[in-house]
């Protein structure tokens, strides 16, 4: 990946910011965006130190016109993109008979059209480079998961989404990779939205049993390196959506008494 363009969205923290390290550590040139202003020019701070050549942009995926201006912004300093990341997320935890429908159409913005729009202005450069575009979803994306109805409906909505675009460029050249991390040590569970909007605050898990965000970066990078369709990472995820497959209702009622369990749980 030496001196090649990669573009991260919510490079700030989370999986976004293993991944910009981990590019950095592959020689990479790097594009990271994020609407935290704070944390993503630390994070670009850093790496500049490190001597890569990094450059940040302040953007809100939900606007179309900030997606532009981050692949317009990119082309206009190195004139390719190579790798376009769309990892940028946000979650929420709510029953949907309580849920502020607000809420859901904040996740999908966030996690869907968010992607779209990222997609729609790079592809030309994708296809000239003939190189990958990446989306970061979810086993939520294979098996809907209990008070995470928006989280669960954008993650079906992104694959199905990447899987045309790469249907449609089959021919082209394009490399497209859908990753799906399963329960990871990141911050999404922390910022996701409670049933009225406001912020979680923190995370219903334990943190330290789940796979660290840098793990899951490097097998990313790896994925993406070696033109992978699909990646499902975890035994959890990978056993949840083969036994999906095969018993469904078994599933249902497998995942309604895991999520059960979480502390403060809306359902029981």
């Amino acid at each position: 990946m030496k001196e090649k363009v990669v573009i991260i969205t919510g490079a700030a923290s989370g999986i976004g910011r293993a991944l910009s390290f981990e590019y950095a550590e592959r020689g990479a040139r790097l594009v990271l965006a994020d609407r935290n202003k704070e944390q993503l020019i630390t994070v670009c701070d850093q790496l500049i130190r490190q001597g890569v050549e990094a450059v940040c942009t302040i953007c809100d995926i939900t606007r179309e016109e900030d997606c532009k201006r981050l692949i317009n912004s990119t082309l206009n300093r190195f004139d390719c993109i190579d790798v376009l990341i769309n990892n940028a997320g946000i979650s929420m935890r709510a029953l949907f008979e309580e849920v502020e429908l607000d809420v859901i159409r904040k996740v999908m913005d966030v996690n869907f059209y968010g992607a779209v729009y990222c997609t729609r202005f790079a592809l030309p450069a994708l296809l000239r480079s003939k190189g990958s575009l990446v989306g970061i979803s979810s086993v939520a994306g294979y098996k809907g998961l209990p008070g995470r109805t928006g989280y669960s409906a954008s993650k079906f909505a992104l694959q199905g989404f990447l899987e045309v675009v790469r249907i449609e460029n089959r021919k082209k050249g394009l490399h497209v990779l859908i990753a799906c991390p399963g329960f990871t040590n990141s911050n999404i569970r922390n910022t996701a939205l409670a049933k009225d909007g406001s912020a979680q605050g923190e995370s219903p898990l334990n943190e330290a049993k789940l796979m660290p965000a840098e793990e899951v970066a490097r097998r990313i990078c790896n994925a993406i390196e070696n033109r992978k369709h699909r990646l499902i990472l975890t035994t959890q995820g990978k056993m949840t959506v083969l036994l999906n497959k095969f018993f469904p209702k078994f599933m249902d009622r497998m995942v309604y008494n895991h999520m059960a369990k979480e502390p403060d749980s809306p359902f029981t």
